[in-house]
């Protein structure tokens, strides 16, 4: 197996169509060779815990509403190329992802990390659920096959804070400053999200070399 870690934040848009890019390569590339990591980022790690209203949140981002309107023409194009859907009115708040970055993790330790990136990456994007709120996050942990009560014991200590934050302030300073990256093999990084035809051509790549090396 090829390690490809993935650094990424649940409140960024192109993560997600990211993802959805790499999932249909995957789907349509059953032999291929990555085992996944998701690794936490955040874009906004000021966000107030409790986060802010989302109207509000990018009018001080991007200013006018054709601004905003301009900025999402292509992601939307995007999403409907990699097959996901967005319901950006739906979404009331922007959160901070602290929290939702901390479920990843515990989901990992449980062998369910993809399960529940993608639980989060549809409830705040397409379904506008405040993926900031505990009592949501305790929601989506047990969608995921997390044990609810006791997600919601972690969510309300200091578990894990501190190595999130710090595992997020390592990512830029090795120089991430934008989400999603891909590092594979801990050598090779692809940044932004890549279309699927991409993806296909790398993991084509991959499978042949490792054939030539056990010929």
């Amino acid at each position: 197996m090829i390690k490809l870690d993935i650094i990424s934040d649940v409140a960024c848009p192109w993560c997600y169509v990211g993802k959805a890019y790499l999932d249909r390569a995957l789907e349509a590339r059953p032999d291929h060779p990555f085992e996944i990591e998701w690794h936490p980022y955040q874009l906004n790690p000021d966000m107030p815990p409790e986060g802010m209203g989302r109207q509000e949140y990018m009018a001080a981002k991007f200013g006018s509403r054709e601004n905003i309107l301009r900025v999402h023409e292509p992601l939307l194009a995007h999403g409907e190329k990699a097959g996901v859907s967005f319901d950006l009115p739906a979404i009331e708040r922007a959160p901070n992802t602290l929290d939702a970055h901390r479920l990843i993790h515990w989901a990992g330790l449980e062998g369910r990390q993809t399960t529940m990136v993608s639980a989060l990456f549809r409830a705040y994007w397409r379904e506008g659920k405040d993926i900031g709120d505990r009592a949501e996050l305790g929601d989506l942990a047990e969608s995921a096959g997390l044990d609810r009560a006791v997600t919601l014991r972690l969510l309300e200590s200091d578990a894990d804070r501190a190595d999130i934050s710090a595992r997020v302030q390592n990512c830029r300073a090795k120089g991430v400053s934008g989400v999603p990256a891909f590092v594979i093999a801990g050598r090779h990084v692809v940044q932004g999200a890549q279309p699927t035809e991409v993806w296909t051509g790398i993991i084509d790549d991959i499978n042949a070399q490792l054939k030539e090396r056990t010929a």
